[in-house]
């Protein structure tokens, strides 16, 4: 599968980096000056001159630096979209299609193209073209109502993870497609939005909200609640060293027993669920004079899942995590910078890196003399600005 790339921020790189992993030969366009994610990214945080958000969503890629304003812009694409199988891109509504790339232009010169659009709120409909991102749509989609407290204490995730399921699910979105072409040879119009994804997070809350005819009331509870939906004591609580995090599994009975609480034991299933303001405070206060290892020693023989509340750090030292092999220690210049690694095993095996993400045009030349340019012509484009090439001294990155 041969991809390009028109991708920035976190979304679609992420997304086309899945493919990349797979083996997917992906070149990502970028303009002169670098992708967003590249020049900017998150928090500042930059490691040997690079972004540390661009290395985290860019390997096994090849970059090509392209002026899409420049005259010749369509002379250098025009070669590369002809020998591609998918164009992915998440530009805001309507940016492409001003520049000539949009999903009509790129199928008159490739009839079989799979074109797939990431955008924030949807390709139609009063917020197509608005700035969509991923806070702002976990706001929208309920997604901050319900991971704060649902009684005027709400909160967003800790991570962006809107960008991050819409990563996945716009390449499982171009695989589909792919599937498609080669079983019918036709081509698909892919269209995700990070709108959809913040939904798609909550498909179970929602079909139980809607379907439960439930009330902005039901979704009131306790902080330490991990869901409205979920009776007590499925939560996170504080501990005396620890936090700890409860999930079902033994009988009721035996963990107010197990707990040495005659208080709790009144509280059947029903009562919980009525009153689970009243016993998640009891429970609250019974676990703050509790160590984790004494929890654990307590809970875990009655078959009750528990597990301590990782930081960053415990997560990097983590025994299962490393087994796992789900961080990859990648060289960056004199040092590594430490990021996720493709999180899904084949045949037992990861994807390897191939690549490290690419500097800015690192492959220009080599991608154009692949399409057929000469190296006068390819000297003639890096003269006049329409492409860049890592080789030629101005770029970098």
């Amino acid at each position: 599968m041969k991809v390009l790339s028109f991708s920035h921020f976190v979304q679609g790189p992420a997304a086309s980096q899945y493919l990349a992993d797979l083996g997917a030969d992906v070149t990502k366009v970028e303009p002169p000056a670098g992708s967003w994610e590249r020049r900017i990214g998150s928090a500042g945080i930059r490691l040997a001159g690079q972004s540390v958000t661009f290395l985290a969503v860019n390997r096994n890629k090849k970059s090509i630096a392209v002026d899409l304003k420049h005259p010749d812009a369509a002379r250098v694409l025009r070669p590369l979209i002809e020998r591609c199988d998918v164009v992915m891109e998440n530009y805001r509504g309507g940016a492409l299609e001003k520049l000539g790339l949009g999903y009509d232009a790129v199928r008159a010169v490739r009839p079989d193209i799979i074109y797939a659009s990431a955008t924030g709120w949807g390709s139609s409909g009063p917020m197509a073209g608005k700035p969509g991102v991923d806070l702002l749509v976990q706001a929208r989609s309920g997604l901050v109502s319900v991971t704060g407290d649902g009684d005027g204490h709400v909160t967003a995730a800790g991570t962006p993870v809107v960008d991050h399921h819409g990563a996945a699910l716009l390449a499982m979105g171009v695989l589909a497609a792919y599937v498609r072409r080669l079983a019918t040879g036709q081509g698909t119009r892919v269209q995700s939005s990070l709108l959809g994804a913040g939904l798609d997070l909550q498909a179970e809350s929602l079909a139980l909200y809607y379907s439960g005819r439930r009330s902005r009331t039901d979704i009131r509870r306790p902080g330490a609640l991990a869901a409205w939906f979920i009776d007590p004591p499925y939560g996170v609580y504080r501990l005396r060293d620890a936090h700890a995090a409860i999930a079902l599994s033994g009988t009721m009975d035996d963990f107010a027993a197990a707990l040495g609480s005659e208080e709790l034991a009144a509280f059947d299933q029903q009562a919980r669920r009525d009153r689970r303001a009243q016993y998640t405070r009891l429970l609250e206060q019974t676990l703050s004079a509790w160590t984790y290892q004494e929890l654990v020693g307590r809970l875990e023989p009655l078959g009750f899942w528990i597990e301590r509340v990782a930081d960053y750090d415990d997560v990097r030292d983590d025994a299962q995590v490393a087994e796992e092999g789900l961080l990859m220690d990648m060289p960056v210049g004199d040092s590594h910078a430490t990021v996720l690694n493709h999180p899904v095993r084949y045949d037992g095996r990861l994807p390897p890196l191939r690549t490290p993400p690419p500097r800015l045009g690192e492959h220009t030349r080599p991608l154009l003399r692949a399409a057929g340019f000469g190296d006068p012509e390819i000297d003639e484009l890096i003269s006049s600005g329409a492409v860049v090439a890592g080789d030629d001294g101005t770029a970098r990155g």
